[in-house]
């Protein structure tokens, strides 16, 4: 079965996913939420968030949905085989990231596609669940990076908390009660603008790379009321 996806995007396929969804959320955690009006209305965007629940996207898709944007989502190729599931994410026209194949730089060319036609794209640097053990952000991966030197959109960091305690990392099974409350918060548009004129190298990729995770550390640490690691947990990920 194919996976391809139809980017740059459907917004009435995102409609009728987000409708799904989003009484879902609302069954499963209440909200607090912060920071939208750091989400540019219109244009490209670039949303780069913390990665803790396979619930994440819930959340996440919900709060920018209800903040009048319309997301779509780099995700595992694998989940756009499965039913009904999958005929939802191709409708949405989500964008598929097929890993370890020699397709697996296309996800870029159509997330770059996504946001040349001013879309907001969401991006998981972690490329996976977060495997620190208390829940921090991992060294990221540096498909953000790539598409920010590329299309010059914004790069906006979000963090989020509480959605662990309904479903935690790699569970299956989610807890339902007590309902929970999932904090939502946005920062500003990441300045990098002292990457503008430099080339898409290794080093530089990386380094643009920290500095995006370094926002979204920042965000959670306030959330949670912690200092995070000096260091960013940099172990390998979990199949």
């Amino acid at each position: 079965m194919s996976v391809t996806s139809s980017a740059p995007g459907d917004d009435a396929g995102v409609n009728l996913l987000a409708n799904t969804l989003r009484p879902v959320m609302n069954m499963l955690a209440g909200h607090d939420w912060a920071g939208a009006h750091n989400v540019p209305p219109t244009g490209p965007v670039i949303v780069c968030p913390n990665h803790i629940s396979h619930l994440d996207p819930i959340v996440v898709g919900h709060y920018l949905y209800n903040n009048g944007r319309s997301p779509y989502f780099l995700t595992k190729s694998g989940l756009f085989r499965f039913g009904p599931a999958g005929w939802a994410l191709r409708r949405a026209g989500q964008i598929p990231v097929m890993r370890g194949t020699d397709q697996a730089s296309h996800s870029l060319g159509y997330a770059t596609e996504a946001l040349e036609a001013g879309k907001l794209v969401v991006v998981y640097p972690e490329g996976t669940l977060t495997r620190d053990p208390n829940l921090w952000p991992m060294r990221g991966k540096t498909g953000a990076a790539r598409l920010a030197l590329e299309t010059g959109a914004p790069v906006i960091p979000i963090a989020h908390w509480g959605i662990q305690e309904v479903l935690g990392p790699y569970k299956k099974i989610p807890k339902l009660l007590p309902r929970r409350r999932v904090q939502v918060l946005t920062g500003p548009p990441i300045d990098l603008s002292r990457f503008a004129e430099r080339s898409a190298d290794v080093a530089t990729l990386h380094e643009i790379t920290d500095v995006i995770q370094a926002g979204t550390v920042d965000l959670l640490a306030k959330l949670r009321g912690e200092t995070p690691p000096e260091r960013l947990y940099a172990g390998g990920e979990k199949s």
